[in-house]
């Protein structure tokens, strides 16, 4: 099982858009994939709304989501957020293995 948390960082004027260009051009978002345990970590824009961006970050167990939380990197992640006076709302998924019957609806 692993767990999936889905962000969605709402800003005006294209913060959220510049925020996460900032994230993936300083590296800070490559580092956060590179700490053990994360199995994804990308940034997406909703077609509908230009002011906001959804950050799907995936993690194979708690403890390695509270070690992220407890690293240094938070720091400067919420000093970004501050910078692009950004907020916030999650969703939080736990991933179970899919029915066989599901692979007849996913085109490969």
């Amino acid at each position: 099982m692993s767990l999936s948390v889905n962000l969605y960082y709402h800003g005006v004027n294209g913060s959220a858009g510049r925020f996460a260009e900032e994230m993936e051009r300083s590296g800070l978002a490559d580092k956060i994939r590179a700490e053990e345990g994360n199995l994804r970590y990308e940034y997406f824009q909703p077609l509908g709304d230009p002011e906001t961006v959804l950050l799907i970050d995936c993690w194979v167990d708690q403890a390695s989501i509270d070690a992220h939380h407890a690293s240094p990197r938070m720091k400067e992640l919420a000093l970004l957020r501050e910078k692009y006076d950004l907020h916030m709302t999650a969703e939080r998924y736990a991933s179970i293995d899919a029915p066989a019957a599901d692979e007849t609806y996913i085109r490969k």
